[in-house]
């Protein structure tokens, strides 16, 4: 009997280390398939490219909207923005999703200021030109 209880340790301990072989080590009692984690991470290393492509396509598009848009919507917008930051951050939202609330008022903020300063460049050289 001892014989048959060692070739069945012996047998599990083979098909431990096989499979810890294939899965990766064990930490905290659980088993990590490291393949699977390498295959994660190539697929999103692959996919960051296109995905900064696009967030950039959809900022240049977003941006393009605001400035054709009238001086009222674009109050309307920082208002409505500041509102929602104001809010979270009183509620006690998160500090990066406060953040992520204020990105739409600093883009619809500059282009507010970038409106008010050309008229008022634009004004002091027509009168400087008189």
């Amino acid at each position: 009997m001892t014989t048959t209880s060692s070739t069945t340790e012996t047998t599990t301990s083979a098909t431990r280390d096989s499979d810890a072989a294939t899965t990766g080590p064990t930490i905290a009692g659980m088993t990590v398939p490291t393949a699977e984690i390498r295959d994660t991470i190539d697929r999103v290393a692959q996919s960051v490219p296109d995905v900064a492509r696009n967030s950039r396509t959809m900022m240049e598009d977003a941006m393009q909207n605001i400035e054709r848009s009238s001086d009222e919507r674009v109050a309307a917008g920082v208002t409505l923005s500041l509102g929602l930051a104001i809010g979270m951050l009183l509620g006690g939202a998160p500090r990066i999703l406060t953040v992520l609330a204020l990105v739409p008022v600093a883009a619809f903020g500059l282009v507010l200021m970038d409106r008010r300063t050309g008229a008022t460049g634009r004004g002091t050289s027509r009168s400087s030109a008189s």
